[in-house]
């Protein structure tokens, strides 16, 4: 595929206007939503009478809305060896870094003598939506669930729209018994509200197409979402002496997302961004952009790194992996010239459900916390006394006089 764009970056104050011309080479998204907003209130007051409606228009499966657990079994009696052997590496890293992501219990000791524990407690209910359009996606079946029981969830359910044979194997392998066969706004809702035959959930996370995407917006005020995830981007940051070869398979293999895919390749070294456009020229990617970035030196490739905040950032070449530990927007950081985003999104034990758009400047990639809640439990004790007589005043100049009584009727002192 040619080029989209061959741009230069000279000062590095310019980068977040550059990282916004960058970002335009995005098909600017169609408004879905006021019939998102139709379709949820459609499943919320209608149950399940209004899903099966939606679920025969838009999902046309085929099948019973709930998968059964003896088809559960078939599809992974059925899974290739190869694709079985590789999910279960993916699922063993997956979970060995989501296990180091979750927090215990702390106290903490405050002068007056009161203690406040801090205690992070997991989500009872928590549904992982797996697209189903384009292909299916196993990988995010791994990614969410595992994720989600080392978080502690009682209760992990998929919805998979068309319950592809390797999704239904995917979830018997991640031990999901639960799964939907639904997509779209209308398994959002169902998901977020409830049904007679769909029990409600307390966190949706996973990818999916705007439609997804407008529901989990507009039901994120009554259940907790992951985020919102827009078309898929990388950014490569290749230094002199990285490997051209290497940083095109990386550009075309992330613009197979297709649609609205950015694929960006900064440098400071011309001649090796002039061999990468010659090596896509050719290739077949729909839909999708590459962008190439002339700068002046890595500090500048970093300034525009930065300002962009990629969903995908490898850093290739002895100059650009040395400033791995600058990074600080990146939704995932690939370092050196094995680092494919690939292996991120199946194997390496990061999760693939990331930040994109931008948003890696504030958000973070799925993890554990997203399915766990921190609340403090406070013991006040003898702290009492000291404590209203420093809390009483703040709370009568707020004009809440009972608020005031209520810590003095406590200092017995």
């Amino acid at each position: 595929m040619p080029v989209s764009a061959r741009l230069r970056l000279d000062d590095p104050a310019a980068a977040p206007a550059l990282a916004a011309q960058i970002r335009a080479l995005q098909p600017v998204a169609a408004d879905v939503s006021a019939d998102v907003a139709a379709i949820i209130d459609g499943v919320r007051s209608g149950g399940d009478e209004a899903l099966a409606g939606y679920v025969e228009r838009f999902d046309r499966s085929g099948g019973p809305l709930h998968v059964t657990a003896e088809e559960l079994e078939a599809a992974l009696a059925a899974l290739e060896g190869e694709v079985r052997a590789g999910l279960q590496v993916a699922i063993e890293n997956v979970g060995a870094v989501a296990r180091a992501g979750v927090g215990a219990d702390v106290d903490v000791d405050l002068p007056q003598g009161q203690r406040v524990r801090l205690r992070e407690v997991p989500v009872r209910r928590a549904a992982i939506y797996v697209p189903g359009g384009r292909a299916p996606y196993p990988s995010t079946v791994v990614m969410g669930a595992v994720t989600a029981w080392v978080a502690g969830v009682d209760e992990v359910v998929v919805c998979a729209p068309g319950a592809h044979p390797v999704i239904l194997a995917a979830c018997a392998l991640c031990g999901v018994g639960e799964v939907h066969r639904m997509g779209g706004a209308h398994a959002v809702a169902a998901l977020a509200y409830g049904t007679e035959s769909v029990e409600r959930v307390d966190v949706i996370a996973g990818p999916g197409n705007l439609w997804v995407q407008e529901a989990k917006r507009l039901v994120s005020g009554d259940v907790g979402i992951d985020g919102f995830a827009g078309p898929s981007d990388v950014l490569v940051l290749a230094a002199p002496g990285a490997d051209a070869a290497l940083v095109a398979i990386d550009l075309l293999a992330q613009a197979e997302h297709g649609e609205g895919t950015l694929a960006v390749a900064v440098s400071d070294d011309a001649a090796l961004l002039d061999d990468v456009a010659a090596r896509v020229a050719d290739a077949d990617a729909t839909g999708a952009a590459i962008a190439l970035v002339d700068v002046p030196d890595l500090t500048t490739g970093l300034a525009l790194s930065e300002a962009f905040a990629p969903e995908h950032l490898e850093l290739t070449g002895a100059g650009a992996e040395a400033l791995a530990p600058r990074i600080r927007s990146a939704g995932c950081v690939f370092v050196g010239a094995s680092g494919a985003t690939a292996f991120g999104d199946y194997v390496a034990g990061s999760n693939h459900t990331l930040p994109t758009g931008g948003a890696a400047r504030f958000a973070s990639a799925l993890g554990p916390r997203h399915f766990r809640r921190r609340m403090s439990e406070v013991h006040i004790g003898p702290a009492a006394a000291a404590l209203a007589r420093a809390g009483a005043p703040i709370a009568r100049a707020e004009g809440f006089g009972l608020h005031a009584a209520s810590m003095e009727v406590r200092d017995n002192g």
